[in-house]
C-alpha cells in the first residue's frame, strides 16, 4: 500500500530589496570614516610660518625669508582634508606671531598692555581666515592655487587696512622695501601689488613640495597613499602654475627697471627736519615744555646755518596749545566750556583765548630763522556748545605768523580717541587718559603752499594709510585756486609730522619708516618725515630712503651720518638736524588716479570665497568616481 505524502504548505518567501551603493557613495562613506591626520604636522607648519614671518620684519628684518615664510602654511591649504585642530593651531601660532611683532605697543603706558593684547587677538584671526578661504577657493571651486593664495591674502590685507579705522602695517610686501625695482609696481597696485607677487611666488614654491613630504609630515589622512605619483596631466598643470608665477615675477622686475629709468629728479626745496629726543609720556607734563622748546629752538639755530628753504618740527613738539575762538562765541559760553583742571582759574581760562602769546611765538620762531616753518601743535577750537581739540600742523611765515592749518583726519584707536565711548563708557578705563580727554577728527585734507612749492601735510600714523595719503594728493588737485608746484604736479612733497617717542627706540620706529616709504612710490611723490626720537628721513619717488646732505648731531658726539656704520641701522633716540634737498619727481601714478582697484577686487574674491564656504555642499548625482590626484595635488 503506497502512502501518498501530502505536500506541506509552503510559506511565501519575503523578498528583501537590497540596493547596491553607488561608487560615489562608497567613496563618500570611506572619506567620512577616515580619521583626520594628527595635529603635530599642523603645529610644525603653522609655527614655521609664524616664526619666518616675524623674522622677515623688523627688528630682525631678514626680508628674503618672506619669500618662503608662507610656504609651510600653504601646505595646509594644499591638502584636501584638514588635520585635527588645524584652524585652532593656526590661530594660536598666529596669535604668538602678532603678540611678539606688536610688543612695542606696550611701551607707551602700562594701560597699553590691554590695547596690545586686543590688537594681537584681532589681527591673529586673519591667519585661519586666510587658510579657510584659500582652501575653499582651491578645493571647492577649483580656482588655480597660484591665483587663489595671493588673491585671498591681498584681499584680507585690504580689509585689515579699512576695518575699524584700519591697521595697514606689516603687509607682506613691506618686507621688500630694499628691493627697489620690485616695489615699483606700487604705482599701479599700491603696496598690495608687492604682497601679491610675494604670495604668488610662495604658492609656486609650495606646489613644488613633493607629496611624499606631506606624508612624512603626517598631515594626510591615513587611508591616502603617501607616495602616489602625480598623473601627467596634474604634473603639467602644476608646472604651468609655477611658470605663471615666474612670469609675473619677471614682469614685475622688468616694470621696476623701466620706471626707475624714467625718473628725472629735479632739485626742490632745501628742507631741515628738527628731531628731538623726548619720551612721549613727558609731553603731558608741563614742567618739561620749556626744555622741549629750548631743545627744538637750539636745533633750529643749527639748521639755519645751512640756509634751508623750510624748517619742520615734529608732531606736538610745540607744546602750548593754539587757542582759536569762534566768531560768535561769547565769554559766558567760554566760561561754561572750562574743563575741571586743578588750579585753572576762570581768569586764566578766558585769558588763553585772548592772549596773542602762541601766534606771536610761532611768528618769532619763523622770523628768527628767516624762513617758513611747519610745526606740529595741538589746536583747541571753541564753539558755542563744545570744545574741539585737534592734532594739527601749521604753516608759519616770517612776520606773518600762522597762515594754514591741517587737522589730523585718521585718529589712532585707544591712542587718540576711545571708540563707542558713549555706548560703552567702561572702555575709557582701559586707557591711560583722563575723562575729558579725546581728539576731534579733522574734516578735510589741507595744502601748504610756499613760493613755488606745494606740500601735503600728514600727521603721525597717517603715512601708513595708503588711501588717506592718496586722497590728500587728489584733494590738492581739486582746490579752487589751483596749484603751481615746482614739479608740475598738484603736490611736490608729502610732509609727515610724527611723535614716535611713545615707543622708546623700539622696532616700531623702523617699521613706521618702512611702511611710510611705500606712500612715496604709490604716488610718485617724495616724502619727508620729521619725527620726535626718530627716524626722520627723506624718501624719493622710488621709495629710496636717502642719506641726507647734512646730519647734525645735537649732542656733538661726532655722529655725522644718518646710518650707524657699526650696525648698518638708522640712528634714533638722539637730538639731531637732518637736512637735504627734496628730489622732485616728474612721473605720475596710476595708483593716485584710480586708487585701490586691484586690492578691492581681491577683497571681493575673498568675500566670494567666504560666501562659498558658508554655502552647503551639493551632493553629486554622478556614479563615476572623481579623478585621482596625488596626496599633495589639487582637487
Amino acid at each position: 500500500m503506497s502512502t501518498q505524502l501530502m505536500p506541506r504548505a509552503v510559506k511565501p518567501v519575503r523578498t528583501v530589496q537590497i540596493s547596491e551603493p553607488t561608487v560615489q557613495q562608497i567613496i563618500t562613506n570611506a572619506r567620512a570614516k577616515s580619521e583626520l591626520a594628527p595635529a603635530r604636522g599642523a603645529w610644525l607648519l603653522a609655527s614655521l610660518t609664524a616664526g619666518l614671518l616675524w623674522a622677515s620684519f623688523t627688528p630682525l628684518d631678514f626680508s628674503p625669508l618672506a619669500w618662503v615664510a608662507l610656504v609651510p602654511m600653504l601646505l595646509l591649504v594644499r591638502i584636501e582634508q584638514r588635520t585635527r585642530w588645524m584652524y585652532r593651531i593656526i590661530y594660536a601660532t598666529g596669535l604668538l606671531n602678532t603678540l611678539v611683532t606688536l610688543q612695542w605697543m606696550r611701551l607707551g603706558d602700562p594701560a597699553m598692555y590691554i590695547a596690545w593684547g586686543a590688537l594681537a587677538i584681532y589681527t591673529a584671526a586673519y591667519f585661519p581666515m586666510f587658510v579657510a578661504l584659500a582652501r575653499t577657493a582651491v578645493h571647492r571651486y577649483s580656482v588655480p592655487f597660484t591665483f587663489a593664495v595671493p588673491a585671498v591674502w591681498v584681499g584680507l590685507e585690504f580689509v585689515r587696512a579699512h576695518l575699524m579705522t584700519g591697521f595697514a602695517w606689516y603687509f607682506l610686501g613691506h618686507t621688500q622695501y630694499r628691493w627697489t625695482e620690485l616695489i615699483q609696481i606700487s604705482d599701479l597696485f599700491g603696496a598690495y601689488g608687492v604682497s601679491f607677487v610675494v604670495a604668488m611666488l610662495s604658492a609656486s614654491l609650495a606646489l613644488l613640495v613633493p607629496g611624499s613630504v606631506l606624508g612624512w609630515l603626517r598631515i594626510l589622512p591615513a587611508p591616502q597613499n603617501e607616495s602616489a605619483p602625480l598623473a601627467p596631466a596634474s604634473r603639467r598643470r602644476q608646472w604651468a602654475a609655477v611658470l605663471c608665477g615666474l612670469c609675473v615675477f619677471s614682469l614685475t622686475l622688468g616694470y621696476g627697471y623701466f620706471r626707475r629709468a624714467q625718473a628725472d629728479f629735479q632739485p626742490g626745496p632745501r628742507v631741515a627736519l628738527i628731531q628731538g629726543d623726548f619720551d612721549a609720556s613727558l609731553k603731558h607734563q608741563q614742567d618739561s615744555w620749556n626744555d622741549i622748546h629750548r631743545t627744538h629752538r637750539g636745533l633750529t639755530g643749527l639748521a639755519v646755518q645751512h640756509q634751508p628753504d623750510l624748517i619742520i618740527w615734529p608732531e606736538t613738539m610745540f607744546r602750548w596749545p593754539f587757542y582759536q575762538r569762534g566768531a560768535n562765541v561769547s565769554d559766558e559760553q567760554l566760561a561754561a566750556l572750562k574743563p575741571n583742571y586743578p588750579g585753572l582759574s576762570h581768569e586764566e581760562w578766558l585769558g588763553n583765548w585772548k592772549s596773542p602769546l602762541v601766534p606771536n611765538t610761532l611768528n618769532d620762531l619763523s622770523a628768527e630763522a628767516g624762513t617758513p616753518m611747519m610745526i606740529g601743535i595741538e589746536t583747541v577750537v571753541a564753539e558755542p556748545t563744545k570744545l574741539k581739540t585737534y592734532n594739527s600742523a601749521v604753516l608759519v611765515h616770517p612776520n606773518v605768523g600762522p597762515t594754514t592749518r591741517y587737522d589730523k583726519q585718521h585718529l589712532v584707536i585707544f591712542g587718540e580717541y576711545v571708540p563707542l565711548e558713549e555706548e560703552l563708557p567702561w572702555l575709557r578705563k582701559l586707557t591711560p587718559f583722563p575723562e575729558d580727554w579725546g581728539l576731534t577728527l579733522g574734516e578735510a585734507p589741507a595744502v601748504f603752499r610756499d613760493r613755488d612749492w606745494t606740500y601735503a601735510p600728514i600727521i603721525c600714523f597717517e603715512d601708513t594709510v595708503p588711501h588717506l595719503v592718496r586722497d590728500a594728493i587728489n584733494a590738492a588737485e581739486t582746490t579752487a585756486d589751483g596749484a603751481q608746484p615746482g614739479s608740475g604736479k598738484p603736490v611736490d612733497c608729502l610732509v609727515n609730522f610724527t611723535n614716535d617717542g611713545w615707543f622708546h627706540g623700539s622696532s616700531e620706529l623702523d617699521q613706521h619708516l618702512i611702511t611710510a616709504s611705500f606712500r612715496a612710490v604709490e604716488n610718485r611723490t617724495p616724502l619727508v618725515r620729521a619725527v620726535n626720537t626718530g627716524i626722520s628721513a627723506f624718501i624719493d619717488g622710488d621709495g629710496v630712503i636717502r642719506e641726507p646732505e647734512v646730519f647734525i648731531d645735537g649732542a656733538r658726539k661726532g655722529r655725522d651720518s644718518f646710518v650707524d656704520p657699526e650696525t648698518g641701522r638708522w640712528r634714533k633716540r638722539l637730538n639731531a638736524v637732518v637736512l637735504s634737498t627734496v628730489p622732485l619727481d616728474n612721473r605720475t601714478s596710476l595708483y593716485t588716479r584710480f586708487g585701490d582697484w586691484f586690492a578691492a577686487l581681491c577683497a571681493l574674491f575673498a568675500l566670494a570665497a567666504l560666501v562659498g564656504a558658508l554655502l552647503p555642499r551639493r551632493q553629486s548625482s554622478k556614479n563615476t568616481p572623481p579623478a585621482v590626484t596625488s596626496p599633495g595635488g589639487l582637487s
